[in-house]
């Protein structure tokens, strides 16, 4: 099956930082973006609205925090909040939340894998969590032929 075009966005919305990540027009290849402060979440709201502006993707790409068991604990209500701001913020641009069960740690092994130490890793690893989210979203898409993930309600 193909994947629409267009470039998507994603982020990984953790307590301290929100990784972003970013992927070409035909939804080949998902790239680290940068690393956006988190704790103070009107100016990360703001960098992530700048960042759609710049990029012009076709929808934003949100890892919804669950356990392995699937449910949704404190972390995913958080993230929900934080969707919904943002989908308010980046309209038209459509947000999508998608299962974000184990992205850090693959990104994590990933990095040590490649010989990034654990302190270097701390400021990039929201990044390469951000990837692990896109890449998999273009997965399920390219799979189910459908946008991953549920779409974030606009409420105005």
């Amino acid at each position: 099956m193909a994947v629409r075009r267009g470039r998507r966005i994603a982020v990984d919305v953790g307590d301290a930082r929100i990784g972003v990540a970013s992927c070409d027009p035909d939804g080949i290849l998902a790239t680290p973006v940068e690393t956006v402060p988190g704790r103070d979440i009107p100016a990360a709201h703001k960098r992530l609205v700048a960042l759609v502006e710049e990029y012009e993707p076709i929808e934003v790409v949100v890892g919804l925090p669950r356990s392995l068991s699937g449910r949704e604990g404190p972390a995913a209500t958080k993230v929900r909040t934080f969707a919904r701001e943002l989908a308010r913020r980046v309209a038209p641009v459509p947000v999508r939340l998608v299962d974000e069960r184990m992205t850090t740690v693959t990104a994590s092994q990933g990095l040590r894998a490649s010989g990034v130490t654990s302190k270097k890793g701390r400021s990039v690893v929201d990044q390469a969590a951000a990837v692990v989210i896109l890449q998999s979203a273009l997965e399920t898409e390219r799979v189910s032929g459908r946008a991953p993930g549920e779409a974030v309600e606009v409420v105005i």
